[in-house]
């Protein structure tokens, strides 16, 4: 039997990597390998993540039970350098004999790639972690510390490493925590009259509560609090440090008795430290610099308005209206001193885009007020950005696409930003429609112009309803692009009219007043160009009836013409056969994927988030939109009493308006497991609803299933409806449920895996859609979930995550019902994924 040397090769590196599996092969003499620790709590063993984490020595990393990193890091040869140079050197005539086959050069090379190899099988594993008898000794004090500040002050921590072999070994912890203590009265002694009645007016707010155990945490934030109620309650000086908490538990039988002591101001002279008591501090004066640079700082003012008590400065020509200042101030003459004040105002003018990071400084005077200094710096009036990518998709082999763009900044004088850019791409399409230019025959350009102000644009006065704290905006947008070439070519033209606000750090609230969005498709009668499967479908039929004696149908005379006979009765076919519905179906798709469409939309999205950072890993993202479409145009049709076309709707310009409701429900909730262990789902739930003049909806608004970001088992709109083994290209619907579920976890440094199942489909419902096997019907219809699992790999970039994803289908409902599991279960049938960040 010949035995291939690729075959070979193979054999020697598993050889090889079941030597280095050996995990103690770098463990030195009268050390060992720390291959377990067990935290004992008052006798029972806990496997609390954190708890566990709080030790300082953890053994070594393991995937799927096994120390990978570990054995990698065993395969790399300790003072490589020596070890091939001492080789070279056994024979005096080895490296003369070396060098003469490889020449001096080659051979510093191949000496220079083995020690790089070397380091680098070093550097990706993970060195061998030895038992320390410091490091235990460490952890006991670190468990101590850690009950302790949890209430238990009588709290014992012991260690016991345990010999498994001669090099390995187990770290057994015991603690016992006796009975933990209780915050029992809880008292005040605070010095200065002004903060003793501020205390009182929030000390409901309180996190020190009696009857609670004991947590120096809560102490901690209550400390935070009380520092937050004052500064923000005008005591200009206050800070942590004035805050004090005494412990009395002596004789109390495990309770603790608080007492809260709140110090007098500290000032500090040259010689001594003098105690007064905290006054109130009232803003006198907001002095605003709306051009300041540090090269102009010494020049003289040359214009100058007071304006609602703010005075504007202006080294040059006052550029600015006053109210477009104002309006991002939150700092107000004749207004207590209020802390959140300066973060507020830092936040909105940075969200103008218009100013430099401004500086706020406050300066005390004699009369207890203080003056308030901003600078701004305004960034030049116009900037250029220039971005292009390279993209490939199931329509185009290659694309490529450029979006240059200008912003002109403080467009009326009162902040608005106005930006214009443009888009165009080329690319390949995998059918090559182009004769004359056989590569890039894919085209589109377009224009976007936005408008973006710094305050709801809105013929009343809306403060009251959504105040400046709120940060609210209007954004104003058109625009229209022109696609050629591939599909069935449309030109675009729309127009957003949106507000947006923050109605809190974690909730985000946009509302369009007017989206307007009206489709144009150029090339309809490509239809069966670009739709091959329905053509595929359509001509098979015909050749089964000989209606074209035997020949194909060309599109889209004798396409056309075999769909009108067969409906109109003029062929073999006859209502009720598969091959009629067949036609009928074919035909319902065509008209409404090629008809125009007029869409004009108002929707609201609402988005709660509570991420702390971009780090965060434990925290939940909700999003609820509700969208109504056609509703003002139906009212205008009904009062001017217009004409409808020959399927019963309205039309305006030639073309029927949709006229739908639409609604999405998303929840995303990660939790970190701790050591890069995190656990990520997602539910999606989406309805839209045709009525009035529409009795389907509008292809851009329905929902797809499958693809990179949603069930990774099927590619892009190849999943559904329902248990329809569909062949269209783009399978669409107006139900979709979906349910995601991912671990994620750490290979080594910033390679990641994880494994996910994802759930989900798409229904028709309540449209003109009568396919049982599309529909959703009742619950029975949830037999149709499709079920995909998986794993991927991941490279965290820092700046991106690069993700590859392969998705196996689990569940198919194309199947028929009792044969859907795991039929099409293997590396030939599997999808496989590359994306950029995480999918939810």
């Amino acid at each position: 039997m010949k035995l291939h040397f690729s075959k070979i090769v193979l054999i020697i590196v598993f050889t090889g990597f079941l030597y280095s599996c050996n995990s103690v092969k770098r463990v030195p003499e009268n050390e060992h390998l720390l291959i377990e620790n067990i935290i004992y709590v008052n006798d029972k063993k806990t496997k609390s993540e954190r708890i566990n984490n709080l030790l300082f020595q953890q053994r070594n990393k393991k995937v799927a039970t096994i120390p990978l990193r570990l054995y990698i890091y065993n395969t790399a040869r300790p003072n490589i350098d020596s070890i091939i140079n001492g080789k070279l050197d056994s024979n005096p005539k080895r490296r003369n004999r070396v060098e003469t086959f490889l020449s001096k050069k080659q051979l510093e090379r191949y000496i220079q790639a083995r020690i790089s190899f070397n380091n680098w099988l070093k550097k990706t594993g993970e060195a061998p972690v030895i038992v320390k008898e410091f490091k235990t000794q460490k952890s006991e004090k670190q468990l101590e510390a850690y009950y302790f500040h949890n209430g238990w002050f009588n709290v014992e921590a012991t260690s016991k490493t345990n010999i498994i072999d001669d090099k390995k070994a187990r770290v057994d912890y015991h603690v016992i925590t006796g009975e933990p203590y209780i915050l029992d009265s809880i008292s005040t002694k605070i010095a200065s009259p002004v903060i003793d009645s501020l205390y009182e007016l929030t000390k409901r707010k309180s996190f020190i509560k009696p009857k609670d155990q004991y947590k120096t945490q809560t102490f901690n934030l209550e400390k935070d609090r009380i520092t937050s109620e004052l500064r923000n309650s005008g005591v200009y000086h206050f800070s942590q440090d004035y805050v004090y908490f005494e412990m009395d538990t002596v004789n109390t039988n495990k309770k603790v008795n608080v007492e809260l002591q709140i110090l007098n101001r500290a000032i500090r002279t040259q010689d001594t430290v003098l105690r007064k008591p905290f006054n109130i501090y009232k803003v006198k004066e907001v002095n605003i610099i709306t051009d300041y640079s540090y090269e102009k700082k010494d020049s003289d003012i040359l214009d100058s308005i007071k304006y609602k008590g703010f005075n504007l400065y202006s080294i040059g020509k006052m550029r600015f209206k006053p109210k477009a200042i104002t309006d991002a101030i939150f700092i107000t003459p004749d207004s207590v001193f209020k802390d959140k004040d300066r973060s507020n105002t830092f936040r909105h003018i940075n969200s103008l885009q218009t100013f430099k990071h401004p500086s706020i400084d406050y300066i005390e005077n004699p009369d207890t007020t203080l003056t308030a200094n901003i600078l701004l710096t305004p960034l030049k009036k116009f900037g250029l950005n220039f971005s292009a990518e390279v993209s490939q998709s199931n329509i185009q082999s290659i694309g490529l696409a450029f979006n240059p763009s200008i912003l002109m900044r403080n467009v009326f004088k009162r902040a608005e930003t106005l930006e214009l850019s443009a888009f165009g791409s080329i690319g390949a399409s995998k059918d090559g429609g182009d004769e004359s230019d056989p590569f890039f025959d894919i085209n589109e350009l377009g224009v976007d112009l936005k408008l973006t102000i710094p305050r709801l644009l809105f013929p009343i006065n809306t403060e009251r309803i959504i105040p400046k704290t709120m940060f609210p905006s209007t954004r104003i947008s058109i625009s229209t692009s022109s696609q050629t070439n591939v599909g069935l070519d449309k030109q675009t033209v729309a127009g957003v009219f949106n507000y947006k606000w923050y109605a809190s750090n974690l909730v985000t609230n946009r509302l369009d007043l007017f989206n307007i969005q009206y489709i144009r498709n150029l090339n309809p009668d490509n239809y069966f160009g670009i739709y091959g499967n329905s053509y595929d479908a359509l001509n098979d039929i015909s050749q089964d009836i000989n209606y074209n004696n035997g020949e194909d149908l060309t599109y889209p005379d004798e396409t056309d013409m075999f769909i009108n006979d067969v409906l109109s009765g003029n062929t073999s076919l006859q209502p009720g056969d598969p091959d009629y519905d067949d036609v009928y179906s074919i035909n319902e798709r065509k008209i409404r994927l090629t008809e125009d469409n007029l869409i004009f939309a108002t929707n609201f999205n609402y988005t709660r988030d509570n991420r702390e950072n971009l780090y965060d890993e434990t925290f939940s993202i909700f999003r609820f939109k509700i969208e109504f479409a056609g509703n003002l145009f139906a009212a205008v049709s009904k009062i001017g009493n217009l004409h409808k076309n020959d399927a019963g709707q309205y039309e305006l310009f030639n073309v029927a308006y949709s006229q739908y409701a639409k609604t999405e429900l998303d929840y995303i909730k990660h939790w970190d497991l701790s050591k890069k262990n995190v656990l990520a789902i997602r539910a999606f739930a989406g309805i839209a609803i045709p009525y009035g003049n529409s009795t389907n909806i509008p292809f851009s608004k329905s929902f797809f299933a499958g693809g990179t970001n949603d069930n990774r088992a099927w590619t892009a709109y190849s999943l559904g409806p329902g248990s329809l083994d569909s062949n269209d290209e783009f399978n669409e619907a107006n139900l979709k449920l979906a349910f995601n579920i991912e671990h994620r976890f750490n290979i080594f440094e910033k390679f990641n895996g994880a494994l996910f199942i994802d759930t989900g489909n798409i229904w028709n419902v309540f449209d003109d859609v009568t396919d049982p096997k599309a529909t959703f019907t009742n619950f029975s219809s949830l037999e149709d979930i499709a079920v995909g699992s998986g794993f991927g790999l991941r490279y965290d970039f820092g700046f991106a995550v690069f993700r590859f994803d392969i998705g196996f289908k689990t569940y198919d409902p194309s199947y028929p019902s009792g044969n859907r599991w795991f039929n099409d279960y293997n590396f030939s049938k599997a999808v496989y994924n590359i994306g950029i960040n995480y999918p939810f």
